[in-house]
């Protein structure tokens, strides 16, 4: 058996008759029992791998194995192998949630008292005994997506692919599924997550893949992509940015990278740390520009994303060609 729980050679998909690309020749290799990260923004091809790796979708060129069988020549195998949930909650509303469950296990062909047995399982486990017999369209965002994850588990695939499940949930239920996440791995599966919330792919992520506009910029651990930046963020906040912008213009050489304006903010990333921000402070003062706070930090996947691709992970962009709601199968 191969160490990787999903290897892809050279992955290219095309839309509109090779006008659209959104993958150019993406490769990677996903370690057993362990979450890999697909980090990227809105177009930038996550969801593209995904349904590539699920089998939802054929790549244009290019090669892509899931435990030990290829997508396109193999995919009823991949499936009997694979969970899948996406952005958005998939389960059906009018059910109750442990009806959904049991739906889920009849399609999957299940025997039925295995599905029983692993529906109250999961129901438990994820917090949602209490509601198993409530319909889901009584349930709260955090309780559907809690449920759409459980639908995924139902058939206990070795592999989970989760397509930025945590979109649109508060934090509470964020860091709750997170919980859920870990536990997963920690029982031995294997999770390949897309996301473009930092936060997530620093806490859950022990490899990372940087994808932008269909093709990796930068991988490795998310210590080893902080590292690429080898400084400090010195982080200043003005009172206007009238202000900010003549200031950017006063301090952008303390730096040999590009300063970030936002707004009222100017971020920059500095090798001398507190030298250099007494040499920003000493010419901001000579001009008699007041700042409204600074501080010195150390650099995070944010800070990284921006000098990679000049954006935050989560600006806004042109989405997928094929975007939409996933199934969860591919059936």
């Amino acid at each position: 058996m191969s160490d990787y729980a999903v290897q892809a050679e050279s992955l290219v998909r095309t839309f509109n008759n090779g006008e659209v690309q959104a993958l150019r020749g993406v490769s990677l290799r996903v370690p057993r029992g362990e979450v890999f990260g697909l980090l990227g923004p809105n177009g930038s091809g996550k969801t593209t791998m995904v349904r590539i790796l699920s089998t939802i979708l054929a790549p244009t060129s290019g090669r892509a194995v899931v435990d030990g069988f290829d997508v396109v020549a193999n995919p009823d195998d991949v499936r009997r192998r694979i969970g899948l949930a996406g952005q958005y909650a998939t389960v059906d509303e009018n059910l109750t949630g442990l009806e959904n469950l049991r739906m889920i296990g009849s399609l999957n062909h299940l025997d039925r008292s295995y599905v029983v047995r692993r529906a109250r399982e999961l129901l438990e486990e994820f917090g949602l005994a209490d509601a198993a017999n409530r319909n889901v369209k009584t349930y709260s965002g955090g309780m559907r997506r809690r449920l759409d994850l459980g639908a995924a588990l139902v058939a206990n695939p070795p592999i989970l692919f989760l397509d930025e499940p945590t979109t649109g949930l508060d934090p509470q239920s964020r860091q709750d599924l997170w919980t859920i996440i870990e536990g997963l791995v920690e029982g031995g599966t294997t999770v390949l997550l897309t996301t473009q919330y930092l936060e997530e792919a620093d806490r859950l992520c022990k490899q990372l893949v940087v994808l932008d506009k269909g093709t990796i910029i930068a991988e490795g651990t998310s210590q080893q992509l902080k590292a690429r930046l080898g400084a400090t963020v010195l982080s200043l906040t003005f009172h206007t940015t009238e202000d900010a912008a003549r200031g950017v213009e006063l301090i952008r050489d303390v730096s040999a990278k590009a300063a970030n304006v936002e707004g009222t903010v100017i971020e920059l990333t500095v090798d001398g740390g507190p030298a250099s921000a007494a040499e920003a402070l000493r010419r901001l003062d000579a001009a008699a520009i007041a700042l409204a706070g600074l501080t010195l930090r150390e650099p995070s996947l944010d800070d990284v994303f921006i000098s990679l691709t000049g954006h935050r992970a989560d600006d806004e962009s042109a989405p997928e060609p094929d975007a939409g709601t996933l199934a969860r199968k591919g059936r």
